[in-house]
């Protein structure tokens, strides 16, 4: 027999010091996938990591493992897929727990509300997969920027009201499909204003008198986030954030809600 096909496994040689790892794997793994959109599949690149539950008794996890999984998935991704990847994960390393976490931009075309002008806006997405003990959970998250316009300086100002910039992030188990895109539309309802990445005088004229309208502290955002969500029979828990960047102060505000409709 060849040498070079006989050589020793010292990963999965015995460890007598006896002492399991909760996880081990990789991270920081960058490379291009396809993921599914509304209107199809899009490319894009993604961070990645990948870890797994190591029995005391072995001395380690082989890691080209997690590199070929994800390099041999061809089919666009989506909760269906990375529920499937865990499950492939756990039985090629011969683990019962595990996490997956793959995040990644992806882009969606939007039209001005007035003037009717395309553009493309950039968004962050994430699908966290967890396995705790044979149980596999999977939620889909995204990272939706808005703009809020504070009620209290509306009510006490004479000649407008201070706005920020704000991010509003959703972290979704699902009981049926929800596409990234549905999932940026219900944080971006909950706004004082979307934002696009084009816009005309008109458009301009039209968010800024909207966000006026719709004036929202951070405790409503996460409020009207966390009714939207009640009231969707897709979710069935979520973990959503607001976090808005004040233009007047020199500190962020921040609020959030966790809830398991189950």
């Amino acid at each position: 027999m060849d040498a070079k096909t006989n050589l020793p496994d010292v990963q999965s040689a015995h460890d007598g010091r006896n002492i399991a790892i909760d996880r081990v794997g990789v991270r920081g793994v960058t490379l291009p996938i396809v993921i599914e959109g509304r209107d199809g599949p899009q490319h894009t690149v993604a961070s990645i990591a990948m870890t797994v539950s190591l029995p005391a008794d072995q001395k380690g996890t082989h890691m080209s493992r997690f590199i070929a999984l994800m390099s041999e998935c061809t089919e666009p991704l989506n909760v269906n897929v990375i529920r499937r990847l865990m499950g492939q994960m756990l039985e090629n390393l011969h683990a019962v727990d595990g996490t997956i976490e793959i995040r990644f931009p992806f882009f969606v075309k939007k039209t001005a509300p007035v003037s009717k002008l395309e553009s493309i806006m950039n968004y962050e997405g994430a699908w966290i997969a967890d396995s705790d003990e044979g149980a596999i959970t999977v939620r889909q998250e995204t990272l939706t920027p808005v703009t809020s316009l504070c009620p209290c300086s509306k009510e006490i100002s004479k000649y407008g009201a201070h706005n920020q910039r704000s991010h509003l992030t959703s972290s979704l188990i699902l009981k049926s499909d929800m596409t990234l895109e549905e999932q940026v539309a219900i944080s971006e309802s909950v706004a004082s204003c979307q934002l696009w990445a084009r816009l005309k005088r008109a458009d301009e004229k039209y968010v800024t008198e909207y966000a006026y309208e719709h004036p929202k502290f951070v405790e409503d955002l996460v409020r009207d986030m966390a009714k939207a969500l009640n009231d969707d029979d897709r979710v069935a828990a979520y973990r959503i954030e607001a976090e808005n960047f004040e233009s007047i102060h020199n500190h962020s505000a921040y609020a959030t809600i966790t809830h398991d409709k189950r």
